[in-house]
């Protein structure tokens, strides 16, 4: 496989990003806010004034979700990592695009047959 100049080019630019990145935090962070469960609260007055807000983060670990509520000091500590794991994440793809353009622009790859679905059998 051989990559044109250009997409020699992106390539750096993608290491180079990569290279550039301290640390990243996989999953979803939320900011929420919630209702408790006490009638006479502010939260169930007109207007609510609801409680939070609270900083959900959410990942798999070992197959299962985990869920943790980040105080505010420490999402703002980890947000860079939970920006950068998203930012890693793009570049890792806009790589896998400039790798599948190389092979489907190979001449060795367009030549072989692909196997798709087969016909169904006709009755005879």
């Amino acid at each position: 496989m051989s990559l044109t100049r250009q997409q020699k080019t992106a390539v750096r630019r993608i290491e180079a990003a990569l290279a550039s990145i301290e640390a990243a935090l996989p999953g979803t962070v939320l900011r929420r806010e919630t209702r408790c469960g006490r009638a006479n609260c502010r939260c169930h007055g007109d207007p609510p004034q609801l409680h939070g807000p609270y900083w959900w983060w959410t990942r798999r670990v070992d197959g299962k979700t985990v869920t943790k509520i980040l105080p505010d000091d420490l999402y703002e500590d980890y947000r860079q990592a939970f920006d950068n794991h998203r930012r890693a994440r793009a570049l890792l793809a806009e790589l896998e695009a400039i790798t599948l353009q190389a092979i489907e622009a190979d001449p060795r790859y367009s030549q072989r047959r692909t196997r798709g679905p087969t016909a169904p059998a006709k009755p005879r």
